[in-house]
């Protein structure tokens, strides 16, 4: 394996930093997360329709590039750096690899073509009040009626879910319990019976939301996959989402690291720089060690998802724990080394450290994530 990026990828990293430096700066970031939709419609259009970053990874047949998760991940790593405010984690992590991953071709002929243009969004609603990242924790449930189903219940933490124009349901089925219960349905945001609220969150970044299926009536074309087979395809694209949040969490983690290295060159103390002194300058060198090392961590992860791999569990955890905890602590490093204005609502250092901590929990804790590589290595 070649742990190193083509030029085409690089080329598409350089592209995405001068479009999101720009697009996203720290102003039109602050501006997003005061719209009720919480990002710009225009940045989005541009984005999907200009570069065509949504139909990057999706097959051409439906109107992508067809290109792999590893040509996508420069992208990521830039949508981390510059908190990008938009639904397309949401769109093309989620919801177009559950779609690619189990949809029929009917549905994906249905959908996929619209994803790629930026004209339909799209995200997956599998967590409950619970917080539970295992098959017995579905509380969602579905019953036959008719020729569809009924789904009943409250899924939270559902990213994009109050803006998103397709939810993807994982709900299990009435009276069963167990990953062998679990099923996904394609549930049109404006269907009767189906309610949405945003969920105010302190990454305010990035828009949460609860949605309550009150008998929510789908047909039966909606079952993606097969029926009882929901929770293998739950979690293969969960693993795919979280190889894409720990790109996200290298990019951050390096904004914060650049952030502090460039404060520590101009700040004065005693007359000298404070990146002259030894605390200030190892703590700059672990966050080096840590960034590279959560870099070769989500590549790995990444290429692996690129060849084909459908067993990515280890991978995935590995890169996801490792890189929830570079970002945490280079978020939190950001601000000591700034001292009292890092702490203050007009420096950007806080909007890191909340991406920083919600990322830690979003598909799993660090915690979550090493038991589950332990638990691949028999112990």
């Amino acid at each position: 394996m070649e742990f190193s990026f083509s030029e085409d990828q690089n080329e598409l990293r350089r592209a995405a930093r001068r479009f999101l430096e720009v697009e996203s700066s720290e102003e039109r970031v602050r501006a997003a997360m005061e719209t009720e939709r919480g990002y710009d419609e225009a940045v989005w259009n541009r984005l999907s329709e200009e570069l065509a970053w949504t139909a990057l990874t999706i097959p051409e047949e439906y109107g992508g590039l067809g290109m792999s998760p590893l040509d996508q991940y420069p992208i990521l790593e830039e949508m981390g750096r510059w908190l990008l405010c938009s639904p397309f984690f949401s769109t093309v992590c989620l919801g177009a690899n559950a779609l690619m991953l189990g949809g029929s071709a009917a549905q994906k002929e249905q959908y996929l073509p619209g994803i790629a243009a930026g004209e339909t969004t799209a995200t997956f609603a599998y967590g409950e009040v619970n917080k539970r990242m295992d098959a017995d924790g579905i509380e969602t449930t579905y019953g036959p009626t008719g020729d569809g189903y009924v789904l009943r219940g409250n899924k939270r933490y559902v990213i994009d879910g109050h803006t998103a124009d397709l939810l993807i349901v994982a709900a299990c089925q009435e009276n069963s319990s167990g990953a062998e219960g679990v099923s996904l349905f394609l549930v049109p945001a404006n269907a009767e019976r189906v309610g949405r609220e945003w969920t105010p969150t302190m990454d305010q970044t990035r828009r949460l939301a609860s949605i309550e299926l009150d008998g929510a009536v789908v047909s039966g074309d909606a079952l993606l996959g097969e029926e009882g087979g929901g929770w293998d395809l739950c979690e293969r694209t969960l693993d795919l989402a979280r190889i894409a949040l720990a790109a996200e969490q290298v990019g951050a983690a390096e904004r914060c690291l650049d952030m502090s290295v460039e404060y520590a060159k101009v700040r004065k103390q005693f007359g000298r720089a404070i990146g002259s002194f030894q605390a200030i300058k190892h703590k700059c060198a672990d966050m080096l060690t840590m960034v590279e090392s959560a870099r070769s961590a989500a590549f790995y992860a990444s290429a692996l998802a690129a060849q084909g791999e459908t067993d990515l569990r280890e991978a995935a955890s590995s890169a996801k724990a490792f890189c929830s905890d570079t970002f945490f602590h280079c978020a939190a490093e950001n601000i000591q080394i700034h001292g009292g204005i890092g702490f203050t609502w007009e420096h950007p250092a806080h909007l890191y450290f909340k991406r920083a901590k919600a990322s830690e929990v979003l598909f799993g804790t660090p915690s979550f994530h090493r038991e589950r590589v332990a638990e691949r290595m028999g112990l």
